[in-house]
């Protein structure tokens, strides 16, 4: 059951991954605005490649609702109402939001060449709603067995509580960007003549996706520091989850690198899609080291043990 849970949390980033794709390739009214049909069909007849694209985000995303409503009943069914299965329980509530988040894109047209307010902000409210489905999905994964935490500890719970926070933050804002270079694409440029297009990019009279595309690098930036900030803290704290938090501090790495390169490269699809696959790792690797951390875990004997030590471990 635990191995289909963590394959459950794959698909679930395959499927994120897709839908990015659709974005990418202009394919989100292939199947016009129609919801759940299809052009108003069950099953498309002779469609073109973005309907195909489309459908097929539909199939494997409707496949999502089946494989979370088996884990949910297989979780009850083998565990009992413990934390996994309320775990569950809330994925398959983010899952059902998700649905009906895709059929409001889909139903008001908030696809393809839309650049209004609403879609940034539906999109954004998308993609908040995506790191909770998929938050809760890893904890369902993590805490089958009865996993319980070996050091509890209440400052690494708070310090991460933080990271997760600023990590949503940061990818509403990478999301909003990632819109405005699908719609203003512009070519790559390197040098002065990249910071001349971020003159022009804040110029007034540019459409305001255009105006907030600086934004999230330096949000992304911040973000990156403190979560090496937080990462290095524990580590030094002697947290027991030192290698998971090292991991997670070289996926950091990494994407700041993929930052850079996605910006130099003016942000093509296959690069935005690699992006987006190692902000979702990191993201489920820092909810691992913050259910790995939670003292509830422990018993109410632990809590008080570490409440007990809170200042002292601050001081």
């Amino acid at each position: 059951m635990k191995r289909f849970a963590w394959f459950y949390v794959a698909y679930l980033v395959a499927v994120i991954l897709f839908g990015a794709w659709v974005r990418i390739t202009g394919a989100g009214a292939g199947c016009g605005d129609h919801w759940p049909m299809c052009n108003g069909e069950v099953v498309p007849q002779a469609p073109g490649a973005k309907t195909i694209v489309e459908f097929t985000h539909r199939v494997t995303s409707g496949l999502c609702g089946f494989l979370g409503l088996g884990l949910l009943l297989w979780v009850w069914r083998r565990e009992g109402r413990g934390r996994s299965f309320y775990a569950a329980l809330a994925a398959f509530f983010f899952l059902l939001v998700e649905g009906f988040i895709g059929a409001v894109l889909v139903k008001k047209q908030l696809v393809v060449d839309d650049a209004s307010v609403s879609r940034a902000l539906v999109i954004s409210i998308h993609l908040a709603n995506t790191l909770l489905l998929t938050a809760t999905a890893t904890a369902t994964a993590w805490w089958i067995g009865n996993r319980r935490t070996e050091s509890p500890s209440l400052l690494g719970y708070r310090l991460l509580s933080a990271a997760l926070f600023v990590l949503i933050l940061t990818n509403i804002t990478g999301a909003i960007t990632a819109l405005g270079d699908t719609l203003f694409p512009v070519p790559p440029t390197l040098g002065a003549g990249l910071f001349a297009r971020i003159r022009e990019d804040l110029t007034a009279g540019q459409h305001f996706l255009v105006q907030l595309r600086i934004v999230h690098p330096f949000v992304a930036s911040g973000t990156a520091l403190f979560l090496l900030g937080v990462f290095t803290a524990l580590r030094r704290q002697g947290s027991a989850q030192g290698r998971l938090l090292g991991w997670t501090a070289g996926v950091v790495f990494l994407q700041v690198g993929l930052g850079v390169l996605n910006i130099a490269l003016a942000a093509p699809g296959w690069m935005q899609i690699v992006h987006l696959l190692v902000s979702q790792v990191i993201w489920i690797l820092t909810v691992i080291a913050w259910l790995s951390s939670w003292p509830a875990l422990a018993g109410a004997a632990s809590v008080s043990r570490v409440a007990k030590e809170w200042p002292a471990s601050v001081s």
